[in-house]
């Protein structure tokens, strides 16, 4: 049988991504990482950015996931993520995911103003989830 990776992605509300892959990309603190099969066993820190998983079911079969940071296990062909929230492409309110870059925005804004130097890193981290969410809706 071909090999292959099992891909979960955790989060404190649950399973939100479960599937079978031939290779997962995913950026860590350290760079872009791309996990194949019968890959070493690794723990590493994630950044927020998107995680593609290509799924085995087809070539041109590839899953995109909104992830806002966390850490990823790699160990006996089983690729798991957890991570604080993480969202598949085609569950991502746009809509939602644009009022929050405008309200981070707009907080920055503020910060800046105020010289406000832990708001200025909150809204900077939310502005940053909500490129992200924005980024990995496009790919639906």
């Amino acid at each position: 049988m071909d090999q292959y990776l099992t891909v979960n992605v955790v989060t404190p509300d649950g399973l939100v991504y479960d599937h079978h892959a031939a290779i997962v990309v995913a950026r860590t603190t350290a760079g872009e990482l791309g996990i194949l099969p019968k890959h070493a066993p690794i723990i590493v820190p994630l950044t927020i950015d998107e995680v593609r998983v290509k799924r085995t079911d087809s070539d041109t079969h590839v899953d995109w996931i909104a992830v806002n940071g966390g850490i990823m296990e790699v160990r006996d062909n089983v690729v798991s993520i957890v991570a604080d929230s993480a969202e598949r492409e085609r569950d991502i309110d746009v809509s939602r995911a644009e009022r929050a870059k405008q309200r981070a925005e707009r907080q920055i804004a503020e910060a800046k103003e105020k010289e406000d130097t832990n708001e200025l890193k909150r809204a900077t981290v939310a502005l940053h989830r909500a490129i992200n969410r924005i980024k990995v809706s496009k790919h639906s």
